[in-house]
């Protein structure tokens, strides 16, 4: 498909706060994915993928489990999904994923950074079409054929396999992520996934100039810094 995944890692932070944000994320994704589809790894997917991308992110055990022990009492929060798309800096697409339990908080702190950065807030739909949903699988090594042939045999639907300089990257639709990872687990089971995840990549690129590269990065950190932010898409295309 002549793309290339830019495998971007959450930027683990070194100071105290900023480490209880990250926490804090992961934390309300854990509480929401089992609340609705229970606090039992084994029988909820979605839930055992998100706590081995926490784990990923040294996210430490005793946040995993106190969130996922506060998703199995009574009661508790009511987080919903919110999402606001619009264009950044330079003009490039913008998607933010957010949870929340507090719609005009929400719309207020992202609609600011928006403002802040010079950026415009769109409607919804007004960019999610120039993006594609795909759950990608990312690991060391040279053998995308290998990939490619035990996803076929284990009736996976393969959108996509990339080998490039010692890394292979799998691109299936997010319907196909479980059975996809467990044929990866079944086919390579000494492998680290690098990344394993349900995404959204661009199907257009933006190429951010240097003068414009000092208020995205300001709009990144603004939109990071947001309690109810969980994930940034974005296609813009950084200065060296």
């Amino acid at each position: 498909m002549g793309r290339k995944f830019e495998v971007r890692k959450v930027s683990m932070a070194k100071t105290a706060a900023q480490k209880t944000k990250v926490y804090s994320k992961y934390g309300k994704q854990l509480y929401v994915v089992a609340k609705n589809g229970g606090s039992d790894p084994a029988g909820n997917s979605a839930l055992r993928s998100l706590i081995d991308k926490a784990k990923r992110d040294q996210v430490p055990a005793h946040v995993i489990e106190k969130a996922i022990e506060k998703a199995s009492g009574v009661g508790g929060e009511d987080f919903s999904s919110a999402r606001y798309e619009g264009f950044g800096p330079g003009g490039c697409a913008v998607i933010v994923d957010c949870l929340t339990d507090n719609n005009n908080r929400t719309i207020t702190d992202v609609r600011n950074c928006f403002t802040k950065a010079g950026a415009k807030i769109g409607t919804p739909g007004s960019v999610a079409h120039t993006f594609e949903h795909m759950a990608v699988f990312s690991f060391a090594g040279d053998d995308g054929d290998q990939v490619l042939e035990a996803m076929l045999t284990a009736d996976v639907d393969v959108s996509d396999v990339e080998s490039e300089e010692g890394t292979v990257t799998l691109f299936v639709p997010p319907a196909e992520f479980d059975k996809a990872r467990q044929a990866l687990q079944e086919a390579l089971p000494e492998t680290e996934l690098e990344v394993a995840e349900i995404t959204y990549l661009p199907l257009t690129r933006t190429e951010i100039s240097a003068d414009d590269l000092p208020v995205f990065e300001k709009f990144m950190n603004l939109l990071n810094d947001c309690e109810d932010v969980q994930d940034v898409y974005h296609n813009a295309i950084l200065p060296d």
